[in-house]
């Protein structure tokens, strides 16, 4: 059975292929663009709305798609090109008006990371409980490599597979399953020294998805 049917029609820049493929794995790039948005952009970015975006985007690239990844792979990082647009449109002139330089949160695994284990508040003092501890978890998960945290980010936030996980990061199937047990063993201590409840953390199936299980 073919892993990737879509790709040949797409390769004859086919755009009812293109629309196929973006509705089979909406949920999935929805899942991506919640995980990697800016907590500051909650409200007034809809995720719905950046995969739509990216898929007017993904029109426009089609003709360069290569088959050189699967045909996923591709729409995933269109989704995060168009999401790191959305990131400088929104956020640009408050980074410079701040005049500091840093890392765009759509490229920054570390920042998106803690957004998500630190939950969700519910009340005012809650809300400023979660950004002093996610400040703490950011700088925590910088201990680890960033192979490292993509490996956590893409399989447990993002939805992909061990062997989807592999091909994003250029690396062996073998490698990336044992990288990924590696890491979120310390990920349990990173986020037990930061005072997190670890015992959610259990690691994923190479085919299977948690879809956020590690979120306390």
């Amino acid at each position: 059975m073919d892993s990737d049917p879509l790709k040949p029609r797409l390769l004859q820049r086919d755009e009812s292929a293109l629309a196929e493929l973006f509705e089979l794995h909406h949920a999935r790039l929805v899942r991506q663009v919640q995980f990697r948005l800016d907590p500051r952009l909650t409200g007034r970015v809809d995720p719905d709305d950046v995969v739509q975006e990216a898929y007017l985007d993904a029109r426009v690239r089609l003709p360069h798609f290569d088959g050189g990844m699967s045909s996923f792979l591709w729409v995933r990082w269109v989704v995060q090109q168009t999401l790191i647009a959305v990131h400088r449109r929104h956020l640009s002139t408050q980074m410079r008006s701040a005049n500091r330089e840093r890392a765009l949160p759509a490229q920054n695994t570390s920042f998106s990371l803690a957004a998500q284990l630190v939950g969700h508040p519910t009340s005012p003092s809650e809300v400023i409980m979660r950004e002093e501890r996610a400040m703490i978890l950011t700088r925590l998960l910088e201990d680890m490599s960033e192979l490292d945290r993509e490996v956590i980010a893409l399989r447990h936030f993002e939805d992909l597979s061990n062997a989807e996980v592999a091909e994003s990061l250029g690396i062996t199937g073998k490698a990336a399953s044992i990288r990924y047990v590696r890491a979120l063993s310390r990920l349990k201590r990173l986020l037990s020294a930061a005072g997190a409840a670890p015992t959610q953390l259990a690691p994923q199936s190479p085919s299977s998805s948690s879809s956020g299980s590690i979120a306390t």
